[in-house]
């Protein structure tokens, strides 16, 4: 029965009944977009009206078809156009993002005389707002398509720079407005070889299309530096003048050029003469390091077994390739005092590191213990050949490797020590000694007396 009603008053040409029945509650949708075509051709203004009114309840972009038809009529100049003010009303007050809508809309701004809106609209990021959202919903390809087709050519600028076609916006521009060519060449900021293409693009043009006397289009010229932020310099736009400018035109502002190259010359040797002199120092700081000692107490006892340091005897020996004092067992002193005998460091570093460490450390020890005795058995086994494993280059490596790894720091004032936290205090191979302090229950059929004492 509502079908007919609508359909007797769209005939008739009543748009407003028809539209009444529409926005009942109990109208199904379907209704509306199926006759949207018909009514927004009798009445748009009330059409429109009654789209609004609707909100949220409608889907603006199945109302595309009937928005389409209203649009292919010519429209007088002042009248209002009612599919803009809805597809507005849709973008702006109903936050829609949908991709058609947002063309559609794009579409008629394009066809106006003025471009003031449609430069707006461009610059209105309507999805801005969102996390991972698109800044815009339109389709920028589609979007420069109709620019150019409609000769607005702002709007394909601002369109190519909001793809990053910043060479292409650059020289668009240089086509319709010097100020707005300069603006894009200043919008790139992260990449400063792209920046200074587009400015040189930009000096190019205002150099050509300067037709004033010759003394005052180099005066333009040489203001138009002052523009880039030093970006330019007089040389990287000498190539764009003429052959026969005479060079006396430029003379003050090559003066300036050269002067500016001078000062970044003294300031690189100033920053030579500081890198040599650091250099000199840190080659007389490890020159001193080399001089470098320490007085050891006679009682001064090692870190880890408690036995003095000036050990005699071969307990703690560990390589002829140490440096040693007569048959004293080789050690090492660190500037906060520690001491250690090298087998009980070695022993304690390996106890505390990361295991991929201490099989390094014990295969550099290894090494040179098989290098020692193998010098040992060349020089007749007489043990004195300690210069010549000393002097060699592949034990002095392996020494210094061995010495960074378990003397790079002392273990006890070190990251070795904070690392220790960590460990528990009984390690798994200490089991034996954990079981040793246990006490054991006593039998129950022993009974302690009590001792009684007389006086």
């Amino acid at each position: 029965m509502k079908l007919w009603f609508i359909i007797t008053f769209s005939q008739q040409g009543e748009a407003r009944k028809a539209l009444e029945v529409l926005q009942r509650h109990n109208v199904p949708v379907d209704l509306v977009y199926k006759f949207a075509p018909d009514l927004i051709m009798l009445d748009a203004y009330e059409t429109v009206e009654s789209w609004m009114m609707a909100r949220n309840k409608l889907n603006p972009g199945k109302l595309i078809p009937a928005m389409m038809r209203y649009v292919s009529e010519p429209h007088a100049k002042n009248e209002t156009h009612e599919v803009i003010k809805y597809l507005e009303f849709c973008v702006k007050d109903l936050n829609n993002e949908d991709p058609g809508v947002h063309n559609l809309l794009l579409s008629l701004y394009s066809k106006k005389a003025d471009e003031s809106q449609l430069l707006q609209f461009l610059d209105t990021k309507f999805g801005s707002g969102q996390a991972n959202g698109p800044e815009f919903f339109y389709e920028p390809q589609y979007a420069l398509r109709l620019c150019l087709q409609a000769k607005r050519m702002r709007a394909c600028v601002r369109i190519y720079s909001m793809m990053s076609m910043h060479e292409e916006a650059v020289a668009l521009a240089l086509r319709v407005d010097l100020e707005l060519a300069k603006a894009e060449a200043d919008k790139v900021e992260d990449d400063e070889e792209l920046r200074k293409k587009l400015w040189l693009k930009v000096a190019k043009h205002v150099i050509e299309q300067e037709k004033g006397v010759k003394r005052e289009n180099i005066k333009k010229a040489i203001e138009f530096l002052s523009e880039t932020n030093n970006l330019l310099k007089i040389e990287d736009i000498l190539p764009f003048f003429p052959d026969f400018v005479l060079i006396d035109d430029f003379k003050e502002e090559i003066c300036k050029s050269l002067k500016d190259y001078n000062s970044q010359i003294e300031q690189l040797k100033a920053e030579m003469d500081d890198a040599t002199r650091g250099a000199d120092n840190i080659r007389s700081d490890i020159g001193a390091l080399a001089q470098r000692f320490t007085v050891i107490d006679r009682e001064e006892e090692c870190g880890v077994c408690r036995r003095k340091i000036l050990t005699v005897g071969g307990l703690h020996q560990v390589g002829r390739s140490y440096t040693s004092v007569g048959h004293m067992a080789p050690f090492y002193v660190f500037p906060c005092g520690h001491a250690f005998h090298a087998n009980c460091l070695i022993a304690h570093v390996t106890r505390c590191t990361s295991q991929v460490q201490a099989a390094r450390i014990l295969n550099l020890q290894k090494q040179l213990s098989l290098m020692d005795r193998k010098a040992a058995k060349d020089n007749g086994g007489t043990g004195n050949g300690e210069s010549t494993v000393s002097s060699a280059p592949t034990v002095d490596k392996l020494r210094s490797q061995l010495d960074d790894a378990v003397a790079s720091e002392c273990p006890f004032c070190g990251d070795l020590m904070i690392k220790e936290i960590s460990l528990p205090f009984i390690l798994p191979g200490e089991s034996v000694e954990k079981a040793s302090w246990e006490i054991k229950p006593q039998p129950a059929s022993q009974k302690i007396l009590p001792m009684t004492m007389s006086i």
